[in-house]
C-alpha cells in the first residue's frame, strides 16, 4: 500500500514538474493500484492493474487530450518585423548571406534570388537569426 502511494506521489511531482501531462494516466492507475492493493495482497495484480490501466487510459484520452489541448506558439516583438520592408546593406544571393537594415535594425538574410545592394526587400519570415526576404518590385509598394 506505501509502494503505490509513493508512486502517486513520485508520478505527481513529476506531473507538476513537467506540466504537460506526461503522467497524468499513470497516477489515475497507480490511485487504482492502491485501492487494489487494500483487497488484494498480491503485487503482480496491483502491477498489472498499474500498467494495464495507465496503458488504456492514455490509449483512451490521449487522442480526445490533443484535440481540445490547443498550443500557442508565443508571439515575440521581432514577430512584428515580418512583412516590413527593409533596405538591402550588403548583397544576398542564392548561396551567399548578405544584410538588410529592417526597422532601423541590421540582420542577416537570405533570399533564393541575387539581390543588390539599395534594392528595398519584404521580410518573409525568420529563421533562426536570419530574415528570409524577397526583393519587392516598384509596383509591389
Amino acid at each position: 500500500m506505501y509502494f503505490w502511494l509513493f508512486v502517486v506521489i513520485l508520478l505527481g511531482a513529476i506531473e507538476v514538474i513537467t506540466a504537460d501531462l506526461i503522467t497524468i494516466w499513470f497516477i489515475a492507475s497507480a490511485i487504482l493500484a492502491l485501492i487494489t492493493s487494500i483487497f488484494i495482497d498480491s503485487f503482480v495484480i496491483q502491477f498489472a492493474v498499474f500498467v494495464i490501466l495507465g496503458v488504456l487510459f492514455m490509449l483512451i484520452t490521449k487522442p480526445l487530450m490533443k484535440k481540445t489541448h490547443i498550443r500557442s506558439d508565443v508571439k515575440t516583438n521581432i514577430d512584428r518585423i515580418i512583412g516590413m520592408n527593409g533596405i538591402v546593406t550588403e548583397e544576398i544571393s542564392k548561396n551567399k548571406i548578405g544584410e538588410v537594415k529592417v526597422d532601423g535594425k541590421k540582420w542577416s538574410a537570405t533570399s533564393d534570388k541575387k539581390i543588390k545592394v539599395g534594392s528595398t526587400v519584404k521580410v518573409l519570415s525568420i529563421e533562426g537569426v536570419k530574415l528570409r526576404v524577397i526583393e519587392e518590385k516598384e509596383g509591389d509598394e
